[in-house]
């Protein structure tokens, strides 16, 4: 179990698929830049090189199905490297740390989607871990069927957008779920809305964060 004193705020991004996660991280890393505040930038799985090589694995559609405890092992294994070596040696620097989904995606995508008991994901997360969980959490909320379809927007699917609507609704409803179960550390972005709207939700909330922890501004 990890005892490392974190100084920096973990801040993770959480969603279903077409919540415009990408665009508002990029929106994010120019508020931080504006208040001077050192941050890195990361996502799951992936963020080092071992970690992004278990999410190329993960995401490829041509793969054969994959087992729902396969999957999940997987991500945690991504997670434990990623956090040895990267999220908390920048913690511990005092710089933010902005993660674009965290094991909170893996209740939603593992627990609610494939239907694995939560308590199994629970007692992964306590061993990769310890204590350390995210200061806050942004949640890009939408309904499910508008998100994907923006995705197909994008192009080529990657095997868990290629899932049908029942298993983002089931993502979605976890989300939601978590989100009640911890008002403090959500934050709810409603993501249906343009872009300009969305925005200026995300930024009355990094204003709060900042208020929140004015020891993390520079």
């Amino acid at each position: 179990m990890m005892t490392q004193q974190k100084q920096g705020l973990f801040l993770s991004v959480e969603g279903v698929e077409g919540g415009g996660k990408s665009t508002n991280i990029a929106y994010i890393a120019n508020f931080l830049e504006s208040a001077q505040i050192p941050f890195i930038l990361t996502r799951e799985p992936g963020g080092t090189e071992i970690a992004e090589a278990i999410r190329a694995l993960l995401l490829d559609p041509k793969l054969p199905a994959m087992h729902a405890d396969t999957e999940l092992l997987l991500m945690f294994a991504a997670r434990a490297e990623h956090l040895q070596t990267k999220i908390l040696p920048a913690l511990q620097a005092g710089k933010w740390v902005v993660c674009d989904r965290f094991t909170d995606a893996s209740y939603a995508y593992q627990g609610g989607g494939r239907g694995i008991d939560l308590q199994k994901i629970a007692r992964l997360e306590t061993w990769v871990q310890g204590s350390l969980r995210p200061d806050a959490t942004l949640l890009f909320d939408l309904e499910a069927d508008i998100g994907l379809k923006r995705t197909q927007k994008r192009g080529k699917a990657d095997r868990f957008e290629e899932e049908a609507i029942e298993f983002f609704n089931a993502v979605r409803a976890q989300y939601l779920y978590m989100a009640k179960q911890e008002p403090q550390r959500y934050h709810i972005i409603q993501a249906q809305y343009d872009l300009a709207k969305v925005q200026q939700q995300l930024q009355e909330t990094l204003e709060s964060l900042l208020q929140s922890h004015p020891h993390l501004a520079c």
